[in-house]
């Protein structure tokens, strides 16, 4: 075990605030009208966490640390600044790949300086406890940084979004995690070098072999996961380091995305444990898809648009990725506000996994200060599509494909789907007839009779349907 070390009460107690202010920050989140107040009980905790570290831990002479925070946080208020919201799952992914490392690098530091984070024995050897809690550490650490760039290169479009399968995946996969825990277990009974660093290679590897096989319909659950995983390795190297703040922040972090991405695997009708393995739908996703423009669609204008809904008594309105890329929120909002002028009901519906990562939409209509009491999810509204007069579809594609419905052979069969071809009319935005969604596969809804295509740029569509209001 550890050497018992004094506690000051009065860190105990900062840490126990901070991890209250944790606590209080996830439960602001929970909500888009109390997501400020969560954000700021988040920078309060962090903020006496570190604060509380710093003044009383010798880590490092205070210089040092400010200038490195300062070099971080910089580095950090720019590039917050400059992302688009469109880029903010890739920005996501990028940042769980930072935590990774981190976990990785202080893992590596305790193993090569342990008398430093007193975790030796009079015989210099590492306490038995240590080595699992840095074991699991350094893996946790290195497979949320392998995954999480795997990750941001499909989400930014440097990867291809759709499923990278390698043959016998699963026998590796299992083989290679079955490795690295025996390897932790076998580092308890022997420290050598390269028990540490063959762990170390095996997390790096595994953590790429997890998230390539998995496709473009299933990223927002990958995103979500990567959370937790970084979530996990932050509070093992809390063990490591003695530091109640970091594992209890760890635990948190890991716990609530762990939870969340079980959430979202049930909205999308998935197995979690098919997700995380990888390649879920992937053999599908590889024989579908391509967009049938050789059929009949009937092509619509921004004038029929808006006269269509100024005629209707109900419009609902779904936003999707398409939407976030043209940055057609705050014309979308406007568009919104004129048909309301005119007497016309209009709610918004958002599906669990539309963008890139969850809440991505909510995100996007807070910033256009759409009421939220007008933005509904997808099992408050989907038994209202019957009755509604217009679905006003905008960049959502695999969110409101039938397919997931019909087609078992589908990459999204069995996810649930916003029932938009059930409206009276559909209008759909989309840039052009040839592109298909994020999973690859075509959508049905555009070839009924019932829909309406409104072909161009987002932004541009809304802009001339408002002028036309």
């Amino acid at each position: 075990m550890h050497e018992a070390t004094p506690v000051n009460p009065w860190v105990a107690l900062a840490y126990l605030i901070a991890g209250v202010c944790f606590i209080l920050a996830l439960r602001g989140l929970s909500s888009p009208e109390s997501s400020r107040r969560g954000n700021r009980f988040g920078m309060i905790g962090m903020g006496l966490a570190v604060g509380t570290t710093l003044i009383t831990h010798e880590i490092a002479s205070l210089p040092e640390i400010g200038g490195a925070i300062a070099i971080g946080g910089v580095i950090g208020f720019v590039i917050a600044r400059k992302i688009a919201m469109t880029a903010m799952p890739q920005l996501v992914a990028a940042f769980h790949s930072l935590v990774g490392m981190a976990a990785v690098l202080v893992a590596a530091a305790a193993y090569q300086n342990p008398e430093a984070f007193h975790i030796v024995d009079a015989a210099g050897q590492i306490f038995a406890v240590s080595r699992v809690e840095m074991g699991l550490g350094i893996a946790i650490g290195a497979i949320t940084f392998s995954g999480s760039v795997i990750a941001f290169l499909k989400l930014n479009g440097n990867m291809s979004g759709k499923p990278i399968m390698l043959p016998a995946r699963h026998f590796i996969n299992l083989g290679t995690l079955a490795a690295i825990l025996g390897l932790i277990g076998y580092f308890v009974t022997d420290q050598s070098p390269w028990v540490f660093w063959t762990v170390t290679a095996l997390s790096f590897l595994i953590g790429f072999l997890l998230i390539i096989p998995i496709g473009g319909a299933d990223m927002p659950v990958v995103v979500s996961m990567l959370n937790s995983y970084s979530g996990w390795a932050a509070a093992a190297m809390g063990f490591t380091l003695s530091n109640t703040a970091m594992i209890i922040t760890g635990a948190l972090v890991g716990s609530s995305g762990a939870i969340l991405s079980y959430i979202m695997c049930r909205a999308m009708n998935r197995s979690f444990i098919s997700v995380i393995a990888g390649g879920f739908g992937a053999e599908a996703a590889i024989t579908g898809g391509g967009a049938a423009t050789d059929r009949p669609w009937k092509r619509g204008s921004a004038e029929d648009a808006a006269f269509l809904m100024k005629q209707a008594e109900s419009v609902i309105i779904i936003p999707g990725y398409g939407m976030a890329v043209a940055q057609a929120q705050h014309a979308l909002r406007e568009m919104g506000d004129l048909l309301k002028e005119e007497g016309v009901k209009v709610k918004y519906a958002i599906h669990p996994v539309a963008g890139r990562m969850p809440g991505h939409m909510n995100v996007l209509l807070a910033e256009a200060s759409v009421p939220y009491d007008e933005v509904f999810e997808l099992e408050d509204i989907n038994s209202e599509f019957a009755q509604a007069d217009v679905a006003f579809v905008i960049g959502a594609n695999d969110v409101t494909n039938p397919a997931a419905k019909t087609d078992k052979t589908s990459p999204i069969y069995g996810m649930p789907v916003l029932d938009v071809e059930k409206a009276k009319t559909v209008l759909f935005v989309k840039r052009s007839m040839g592109g298909v969604g994020y999973a690859g596969v075509d959508n049905e809804v555009f070839y009924m009779d019932n829909t309406m295509m409104l072909l161009a740029d987002a932004k541009k569509m809304v802009e001339d349907i408002v002028k036309s209001l």
